[in-house]
């Protein structure tokens, strides 16, 4: 990762403080999402580690693991799945609960998303204290894949989030220790 692209997202990312609730402080991707350049650098960083690693299926954690996910489902030539929250999706499903720093939630995905053996990539913006990215890693495994690991924009460490995910691999491209 160059520190040029590193700068560029730190420049361009927005802190919004007391968001969704007192005392959260929230990186906000919309500007990231404003500049095509940036993104595309940005999508090529993420998937760059997992190039050759066998990665069969994407899921993206929604919503904003979406935006990153599909164009690197797409890059590697392979299906892009959502992590969705309830009642969102038409078919069949499977759901697993998960703590998130502020609040409780619910994430589903099809039955039919990933295969027995499949080789999975998740995708999300922000890992923060990783209660999200846990819960699809389980999820993906109870559907019978494979996590091959985890791709975010950003982490942020100070909330040690990768510790939910110990024994995955994670990258992110840019951490906040503080």
């Amino acid at each position: 990762m160059t520190a040029t692209l590193i700068e560029r997202l730190t420049a361009t990312l927005r802190d919004v403080p007391d968001f969704p609730s007192p005392g959260i402080l929230f990186k906000d991707i919309t500007p990231v999402l404003a500049d095509p350049a940036l993104m595309r650098d940005l999508i090529t960083a993420m998937v760059a580690p997992y190039l050759g690693a066998g990665v069969t299926h994407i899921v993206g954690v929604e919503s904003r693991g979406f935006l990153f996910g599909m164009p690197m489902a797409l890059q590697l030539g392979v299906p892009f799945a959502p992590a969705r929250k309830p009642g969102k999706l038409p078919w069949y499903t499977d759901r697993e609960s998960y703590d998130l720093e502020y609040r409780s939630d619910v994430l589903e995905m099809h039955t039919d998303a990933v295969g027995a053996g499949a080789r999975v990539l998740v995708v999300d913006d922000v890992l923060a204290t990783g209660g999200t990215a846990a819960a699809t890693c389980r999820l993906i495994e109870r559907l019978g894949g494979n996590v091959v690991g985890a791709s975010v924009l950003v982490e942020l460490g100070f909330l040690h989030g990768r510790v939910r995910l110990a024994g995955r691999d994670v990258h992110a491209v840019v951490t906040f220790q503080a």
